[in-house]
């Protein structure tokens, strides 16, 4: 890989992704909220549905929650608890197990889609596209927990992180440090930041609808009176 390129994949690239991402995510919501869905398929025929979605979703979750506090929580703060070689010891054994059921839940969920003809006829290219692009991900994912064996020291997880961070800082980038990684790892980030830059344009912004819901957990009681005893009930803000 060229300089040049290397500098742009990971210098310049991850910027353009994350404002894709954002904007495009703010932007579908505010033109095209009837396309803010996932297109569930489960009234067509439930089969292994239900078995590849649950393993996925634990799977990703999982994977999704450890890459995030894995890269972004400072060294200092881990630090306190354990290495970097026994930090990705534990990243190696979660994710491991996490990407293995990951992998077993969408490769169920990607032969639905391309071997039942009710679900292949009424699926749209992106929902096949969006789900082969996750699989390869995953795949060359679960290829770098070799690599990772090979460097138990925690050096790998260090460069990565640090080179994380200051993205999300917007601090000045040494993308030549990723350099000495091996192509599992580089392969990996740029597909990773891709799937971002794909977010806001396939079923994937349905997450988002996920997230928020969370908040309806902690939203306070409203007082409702009833029409016959005219005694205010508390029910649920959820409820109407």
């Amino acid at each position: 890989m060229s300089p040049g390129l290397h500098g742009f994949l990971f210098g310049v690239y991850p910027y353009i992704c994350l404002t894709v991402f954002l904007l495009g995510s703010l932007l579908r919501f505010d033109r095209d909220q009837y396309t803010w869905k996932s297109d569930s398929s489960q009234l067509l025929r439930t089969g292994l549905l239900r078995w590849g979605s649950n393993l996925f979703h634990v799977g990703i979750l999982f994977l999704f929650f450890g890459h995030l506090v894995g890269l972004l929580t400072p060294h200092a703060v881990y630090g306190m608890l354990m290495d970097a070689a026994m930090k990705q010891r534990l990243a190696i054994y979660a994710g491991g197990i996490a990407g293995f059921i990951c992998f077993i839940g969408l490769s169920m969920l990607i032969y639905r889609r391309m071997f039942d003809p009710r679900i292949r006829y009424t699926s749209h290219k992106t929902d096949m596209a969006i789900l082969l692009i996750l699989w390869v991900q995953l795949v060359v994912g679960l290829i770098t927990l070799p690599y990772s064996w090979g460097h138990a020291d925690g050096s790998v997880m260090l460069i990565l992180a640090e080179w994380a961070q200051r993205i999300l800082t917007l601090r000045e980038v040494d993308s030549a440090a990723l350099a000495v990684l091996p192509w599992p790892y580089l392969f990996h980030v740029v597909f990773g930041m891709t799937i971002f830059l794909l977010f806001p344009f396939s079923r994937l912004v349905h997450v988002w609808s996920g997230f928020a819901s969370v908040v309806y957990l902690f939203r306070p009681y409203q007082v409702v009176r009833s029409r016959r005893m005219g005694v205010p009930t508390a029910k649920s803000s959820g409820e109407r």
